[in-house]
């Protein structure tokens, strides 16, 4: 008896080529365009035996645009090789601007978690005139990594 009956007892044989999983009721699939041209009909393609073999066959690809920090756009080209392209990391590892943000991120929560933790910081800034001294100091700082950009 196979233990993998939906309801009413359809049963959901598990004898496919790939470990593919039904997608659960309570999710949404979103579905997009991923090769630039629209075929006029459509084509039938025999041979292909794996997930991999369809990619490389259709070869998936997105131009897409992302919104930068001052409102500008930044176009990429997305490339999809595997199914793990479509999650965060794949994602990420194929757009330079996308790892910019990640490595942003990262040095945000850093610094977040430095600030938290910091005892002789945050007694510094507790205090106004050390505070504004620490103040003074990042100003400093922040203006010096300017001018040696220059």
């Amino acid at each position: 008896m196979n233990s993998n009956l939906g309801i009413g007892g359809n049963e959901v044989k598990g004898d496919a080529n790939e470990a593919l999983n039904e997608i659960p009721k309570n999710r949404t699939l979103l579905t997009g365009k991923l090769t630039p041209n629209t075929p006029i009909k459509p084509e039938v393609v025999e041979g292909l035996q794996t997930v991999e073999d369809v990619f490389e066959h259709f070869d998936p690809k997105i131009k897409i645009g992302f919104e930068n920090k001052d409102g500008g756009i930044v176009h990429e080209d997305l490339k999809f090789t595997n199914l793990g392209d479509f999650g965060k990391k794949g994602l990420t590892n194929n757009s330079t601007f996308l790892k910019d943000l990640e490595i942003e991120s990262d040095h945000y929560k850093k610094m977040m978690k430095q600030l938290k933790t910091n005892k002789i910081l945050k007694m510094a800034l507790q205090d106004p005139q050390a505070k504004q001294s620490v103040l003074e100091t990042i100003n400093a700082l922040i203006e010096e990594i300017k001018s040696s950009q220059k």
